[in-house]
Order: structure tokens, then sequence, then C-alpha cells
């Protein structure tokens, strides 16, 4: 008998990158992977699948960890497609860690409370080597949608709200992958990087992410004038998303256009979304 279960979850952007401290806050974009899981008692082992190439150890991985919380004895066949660019800093790897997880769930008929199912992929990534501090943050808001703060150390959720604006991704052509980047720098930012994190607290989010931006763009050497310009330009905040190399920045409607024309200047796509609120779900297979 096979069994068959879908789902999707958001990508997101940063507000305040955890490398540093361990605390952390994001919120999803509009930007989703999809994973579909087929499970078998005649199927051996795990396989995985990515629609355009990549490393299927993460997927693999958070079907494993499923299968073995329910003592399923079969093998499974794991597909993701995504739109979400890909080593950008846009959480492609929380993004698919939690659509995977939530697939496989679907296909056994199985429910999980959503800050567990959260972790599983964050074990996941650990695992597949994929992350540094588990990105328990931008996990969580890939997952669960809307704003997050989190503590990444305990893997616990501090705050969630939810909140209606549009986003701007700056997405250059070059890829950085988070588990390649230099720690020592990032850790000596830390003291500001507390200061940001206690205005995410305040809810203060436009603030907290502009300054993990200047901070973080001036220790990875990326260029802090990207965020000048969408400031410039009318954007409430910007920030460098992860360890790059995209930015984000949250903007009122009015001020789309303005902000759109002034990273024109910079070389890369830019891509227009939103804040999504609903997170991961259970979808159609087709």
């Amino acid at each position: 008998m096979t069994l068959r279960g879908c789902a999707s979850a958001c990508g997101a952007g940063t507000i305040i990158n955890a490398i540093a401290t361990w605390k952390g806050s994001a919120f999803a974009i509009d930007l989703r992977t999809t994973a579909e899981v087929e499970l078998g008692e005649d199927m051996k082992g795990i396989q995985g699948e990515i629609e355009g190439g990549g490393d299927t150890t993460l997927i693999e991985r958070c079907v494993e960890l499923v299968l073995k919380k329910f003592d399923y004895a079969g093998g499974a066949h794991v597909r993701t497609s995504s739109k979400i660019p890909i080593a950008r800093g846009l959480k492609s790897s929380s993004a698919a860690a939690n659509a995977a997880v939530l697939a496989t769930l679907s296909a056994l008929g199985k429910k999980m409370e959503p800050l567990e199912a959260v972790r599983m992929g964050v074990q996941a990534a650990i695992d597949a080597k994929v992350t540094i501090t588990g990105a328990f943050d931008d996990a969580a808001a890939s997952f669960l949608g809307g704003i997050v703060v989190t503590d990444n150390k305990t893997m616990q959720l501090v705050k969630r709200v939810e909140k209606d604006e549009d986003v701007l991704i700056l997405v250059p052509e070059k890829k950085v992958f988070t588990a390649e980047t230099n720690v020592e720098k990032m850790k000596l930012i830390a003291p500001w990087v507390e200061l940001a994190y206690d205005l995410a607290l305040e809810g203060k989010f436009e603030k907290a992410m502009t300054s993990n931006g200047i901070l973080y763009c001036t220790a990875l050497g990326f260029d802090p004038y990207i965020i000048i310009k969408a400031l410039e330009a009318g954007a409430s905040g910007a920030s460098l998303s992860g360890t790059g190399p995209a930015f984000c920045a949250l903007v009122k409607k009015n001020r789309i256009s303005a902000v759109e024309e002034a990273w024109s200047d910079f070389n890369g796509k830019i891509i227009r979304t939103k804040i999504n609120n609903e997170g991961a779900r259970v979808e159609r297979c087709r």
C-alpha cells in the first residue's frame, strides 16, 4: 500500500540574525517550498529529489525522523520544488525541512504540535550540517507565519505577532551558504545585536532589522548602503537577510515603487512579496 502526502512552507526574512547571540527574529514571506512524500512498505530506504537539483540530505533526514517517531517500517521518496531563491539568506532550508516534515505527517495521517514539528526540522538541519545555530527562528517563522522572536539555544518561541506589510527582496546572483560563513566575526558584534534584539522584543521590528542589517553587513563585508538607499526611498525597515547576500525591506504600499527604483541601481533581481501570516500548510497532492 502506497501513502502520499503533500505540504508547503514559507521562506522568511531576517529581523535579528541569531548567529551572534543565539537569539533571533524573523518574518515569513509569501514564497513557498512544496514537498511531496510517498511511503511504501515495499520501498527501500529514503530517496530524495529536488527540482532543479541539489543536496537531498536535509529532506531525507526530515522524513527519516518522522518515520522513526511513528515506527513506520517502510521506505519513502520525497520530492521538493521551490519558489524561494536558494542560498541567498531567505530560509530555503527551513522551508524545505518544514514542508518535508509536514508532508510526511500527512502521508502517515498523523499530527504533531507545530513547535514539535519545527524542532524536528531543526534537528534534521543540524544533522545535515546546513545551519550554525539550528535556525529555530527561521524555522518557526516559516512554519507558524507572521513575525516571531525566539531563543534558539532553548528552541523556545518568545513572541509571535501577525503583521500585514509588503516586502521587497533584492536577490544578487551570488550564493552564500550559511554553514560556510565566518562565525567569529559575527560574535564580535554580539553586544550590539543584543540591543537590536531588545527592540524586537518591544515590537519595534523595523528599527531592529535595520540595526541588525547594518551590524551584519559590517561584520560580513556586505554593502550597508543598500539598506540606506531603501530607507531614503521610504522603506519602514531593511536588513541583510540571514548571512546574505539577499536584502529584505518592509515597505508601505505607497513606497514600493520608490524603493524598487532605488534598488535598481544594484545588481540583482528584485522580488515583490508580503509577510505571510498563515505559515506551513498541508496541500492537495496532484
